[in-house]
């Protein structure tokens, strides 16, 4: 029996806030700005081919946010388009590094960030959140920077702290001071892992770097030491089954490990990572857990709740969202 996923409540705790910019809205700042975004757009559609064309494309997308209002505008149609989709809850990643280079200071950012938050909650009563993160290629020291600054500036919207880019940059140990910041000033931890490199990245984020969730983290399975580990210490991954195929991570849905991590009894739940870079949304990737991994509607409902459950939100906010995906309203 097929499952209506277009029905099915929602939430999305893995997406970058840039990588959530469709061409419409990038081509409207760029005209602002008097910016030429073509290397990077072709029929309203971004244009890639591997990764670091990839890379390219997003980072000269990226230019046209240059002001706070167009950080705002951005979020509010990023939880805007989520709440279309029938997500009640989303959180996003911003990069403090990505928009100092461009000239928007910290506290600027989160605040325009959050304040499209709260447009989009006002208009259509969905939750949101802020994950903070570092990039990894970047080095250590600039890591703590970013740390040292979101907890010397805290905000209610600011509730994780994460790390994305270059796997193979680095070791993992070196980013242990900058995540002991967070997680003493009380915020979630995640951390990109697993997804470019094996699985020794992903133990060693949760065993060095204390994260209680990781994104991508799908190359867990290559190591059943740490599926067991994942399994025991209910670890969540965020899982971004169209980006994984689009980035060559796996060749195809049929190559993807999701239903094998599943059944192992992975706890992990189903995201868009930077949906219109990778021709796909919330829903389409409810849809392939659907359709390619055979998930059931109350499969797919249980992946909403774990992400509910592992959310970085206060427990009254948890339990109200669990709430209404119960009632499916």
């Amino acid at each position: 029996m097929s499952v209506d996923v277009d029905g099915l409540l929602k939430a999305e705790i893995h997406c970058h806030i840039e990588g959530a910019a469709h061409p419409e809205l990038v081509q409207r700042l760029a005209r602002k700005h008097g910016l030429d975004v073509s290397d990077a757009i072709e029929n309203n559609r971004y244009v890639w081919s591997d990764f670091t064309s990839f890379l390219n494309c997003y980072d000269n997308a990226s230019r046209v946010f240059r002001e706070p209002e167009d950080y705002r505008l951005l979020t509010y149609d990023c939880y805007s388009r989520m709440a279309e989709q029938k997500a009640i809850y989303g959180e996003v990643f911003a990069s403090p590094d990505h928009a100092a280079e461009l000239g928007i200071g910290y506290v600027d950012l989160i605040e325009a960030m959050a304040a499209g938050i709260e447009d989009a909650r006002a208009e259509f009563g969905i939750e949101g959140r802020i994950i903070v993160t570092c990039v990894r290629h970047l080095g250590p020291e600039s890591a703590e920077a970013v740390a040292d600054q979101m907890v010397s500036n805290p905000h209610p919207a600011v509730t994780g702290f994460g790390m994305g880019g270059d796997e193979r940059a680095f070791d993992i140990e070196d980013f242990a001071p900058a995540f002991a910041i967070a997680s003493d000033a009380g915020l979630g931890i995640t951390s990109h892992a697993g997804e470019f490199t094996g699985a020794k990245t992903v133990a060693e984020s949760v065993e060095i770097l204390g994260a209680t969730r990781i994104g991508h983290g799908v190359r867990s399975i290559e190591d059943s030491g740490v599926v067991d580990l994942l399994v025991e210490q209910e670890v969540v991954l965020e899982v971004c089954p169209g980006s994984n195929v689009a980035l060559k991570v796996y060749p195809s849905m049929a190559d993807h490990p999701l239903r094998k991590l599943w059944d192992a009894g992975v706890r992990l739940c189903l995201n868009s990572d930077d949906p219109p870079y990778f021709h796909t949304s919330l829903t389409d990737e409810y849809r392939h857990g659907a359709e390619s991994f055979a998930f059931s509607e109350g499969e797919l409902n249980l992946t909403t709740q774990i992400a509910l459950e592992a959310a970085f939100v206060d427990e009254q906010t948890r339990q109200r969202l669990l709430n209404r995906l119960a009632k499916g309203v």
